[in-house]
């Protein structure tokens, strides 16, 4: 029997209007055998997550500040959606747990998975099946570290048996029972670690965007759909702030080659993006599927010459970063060169002494700090240097008038990597999609 492994986003799920929708998107196909559910999400622009509610409520906790008015706001949004579905859970003696773990000495994982916890119940009460509790199955070393290995064990031995389930995303615990959240977004990895756990046949990931598109629609006016993307492919896209789906939830399914389908809770007809391995015989490979991009980096160039005769100059640079637990982006290097692509963020309070150390540890023949720019990455996997893409991408950022900061191309042909000022990245990106328009097969 097909299986398919479904998660829904906190848009998904934000509210009783939405939980019905993703009932009625389940209920459509009977191989939706897992589903894994997020907090309420957002229900309008200015509305506020469950999930950073939670998180006020454990600041103030923590701070000894008041936090009834927040967790009366937290208590109002899950009543009106039991309400609205007609549904008897006993929320007053979660909401009475909550406040008495907040009084007690709060614990953040805790606190902060008691969206996914509370939401998670109420949609498995409403679809009349199982409840599963990711504390159960969802392993966290007592640093608090996903376990991987383990969870796939012990979620196998857990959803394998249910015919129908609804899984919490986004947490877990130690062997101790203490509670440990992922990053933002760490349903999207609780439903890839379901999907491999169960040798699923396919992993949903419903949201609110209808897939992938080759550039972002905030920039560009209505870009193409991606129908169809590689895992390294969606990964760089991902990692670069396309932000439908959190980038470690491609490594679990991708071992097992399940393909990912990226989906519209709002438009549940469109079909999204597929993320496979290699793209389905008769369908067409362009040599660029997209173009992303994230502001607030910098670049540090180094030039010594000779710097590549021996391993030693390099070795040197990225022991002055990891001795500073000051992670890079991107590290380049050429014959007399290296460049390091940093977050400005991470340099505010470490900029000069950065500089001064790398000065006084390598005797560099040139030091260079650029700021305020803005990196864009142009991906696809198919063939780059047997076709034009390249030159047509350069091309239109020449045509536009817009001076590259730094480029590179990596040895896998990739993505090619280009940074430029921040105020000019709207008009690159622009650009570069033209690239994307007119290229051929």
């Amino acid at each position: 029997m097909r299986t398919v492994v479904a998660k829904f986003g906190g848009t998904s799920l934000a509210d009783a209007g939405q939980i019905r929708k993703v009932a009625d998107i389940i209920r459509e196909d009977p191989a939706r055998r897992i589903i894994v559910a997020s907090a309420p999400g957002k229900r309008s622009a200015d509305d506020i997550k469950i999930t950073d509610l939670l998180q006020e409520c454990y600041d103030a906790a923590v701070e000894g500040r008041d936090y009834e008015k927040v967790l009366s706001a937290i208590n109002t949004r899950f009543q009106d959606i039991l309400s609205e579905l007609d549904l008897d859970i006993l929320l007053e003696e979660e909401i009475e747990a909550l406040r008495h773990h907040l009084e007690e000495g709060p614990e953040k994982g805790y606190v902060l998975s008691r969206g996914e916890y509370l939401n998670s119940r109420i949609l498995a009460e409403y679809l009349d099946v199982t409840f599963v509790d990711p504390a159960w199955c969802v392993y966290f070393d007592e640093e608090g570290n996903l376990d991987t290995r383990l969870t796939r064990r012990t979620m196998e031995a857990s959803l394998r048996p249910l015919k129908n389930a609804v899984i919490a995303g986004f947490y877990g615990a130690d062997i101790n029972g203490k509670i440990h959240t992922m990053n933002r977004g760490g349903s999207d990895v609780t439903g890839s670690l379901a999907a491999s756990a169960i040798r699923a046949d396919l992993y949903e990931n419903w949201t609110d965007v209808s897939g992938l598109y080759a550039a972002d629609p905030g920039i560009v006016d209505s870009p193409k759909p991606i129908e169809y993307v590689s895992y390294r492919e969606l990964r760089t896209l991902s990692y670069m702030g396309a932000s439908v789906l959190n980038t470690d939830a491609v490594l679990p399914v991708s071992d097992l080659d399940i393909p990912i389908n990226i989906r519209n809770t709002n438009r549940p007809d469109d079909p999204g993006s597929m993320i496979v391995r290699k793209l389905p015989k008769g369908k067409t490979k362009y040599p660029i599927i997209g173009v992303a991009g994230r502001s607030g980096m910098s670049v540090i160039q180094i030039e010594k010459v000779r710097v590549s005769d021996g391993a030693g100059f390099s070795a040197l640079v990225l022991d002055i970063l990891k001795n500073r637990a000051l992670p890079f982006e991107h590290c380049l290097t050429g014959i007399d060169s290296i460049t390091l692509i940093i977050r400005s963020d991470l340099l505010e309070d470490c900029r000069e002494d950065l500089l001064d150390e790398i000065r006084q540890t390598l005797a560099p023949d040139f030091i260079e700090l650029m700021e305020n720019l803005s990196v864009i990455v142009v991906i696809g996997e198919k063939d780059t240097e047997s076709s034009d893409a390249n030159i047509r991408v350069l091309w239109e950022l020449m045509h536009a008038g817009i001076p590259i900061k730094t480029i590179n191309q990596g040895a896998g042909k990739l993505n090619l990597l280009i940074a430029v000022s921040e105020e000019r990245y709207r008009e690159a990106i622009l650009a570069i999609y033209k690239a994307i328009e007119k290229q051929k097969v």
